[in-house]
């Protein structure tokens, strides 16, 4: 154990005790990277409801900007790059279109399709925001140093491809 023990430290000296049977070390690598996971998702929704988000409405707008120009994408892309039911994505096109963040508008290329585009009004919204969650980011990966920051994104990369082995989606533009 470490010189300085955390909750997960505490945790799992209870079970070796309550159940000596059994090899709880798993608990130290999931339960950490849970209770981080928590603290990261608040600090990263404080930034977005600073810029009038919510955590949906940011992955929408970020997979509609980072598509390139024109800045658009049909709702079953959306739905398929933020990992989200289309009845979901429904919501989430109707809040930010009410807004003014994005247009739907009827596809060129299906009678019955429809493409959702990012407004320049929500194209400034956006970058605002991204500006401010970059460095957000950067703060809280500053708790460690480059090199450990790199080993942990090797290794997360290599745990993820294990539960998401397709790789990227990101499609071509809608």
């Amino acid at each position: 154990m470490s010189e300085h023990p955390d909750r997960l430290d505490l945790i799992q000296q209870a079970w070796a005790r309550e159940r000596p049977d059994l090899d709880v070390s798993p608990q130290g690598v999931i339960g950490r990277l849970h209770r981080v996971g928590l603290h990261l998702t608040d600090e990263l929704v404080a930034v977005y409801r600073r810029h009038g988000l919510g955590e949906g409405d940011f992955d929408v707008l970020a997979t509609l900007r980072r598509a390139g120009e024109p800045y658009e994408r049909t709702p079953g892309d959306l739905a398929e790059n933020t990992l989200v039911t289309s009845g979901a994505m429904t919501k989430r096109i109707d809040r930010l279109e009410r807004a003014g963040l994005v247009t739907r508008r009827p596809s060129e290329h299906d009678g019955r399709g429809r493409v959702i585009a990012l407004t320049e009004h929500g194209h400034r919204v956006f970058d605002a925001a991204f500006t401010e969650h970059i460095a957000n980011e950067h703060r809280l990966v500053g708790a460690l140093n480059p090199q450990e920051a790199a080993q942990l994104a090797d290794l997360l990369r290599r745990w993820l491809l294990a539960f998401e082995p397709g790789g990227p989606l990101d499609p071509p533009h809608a």
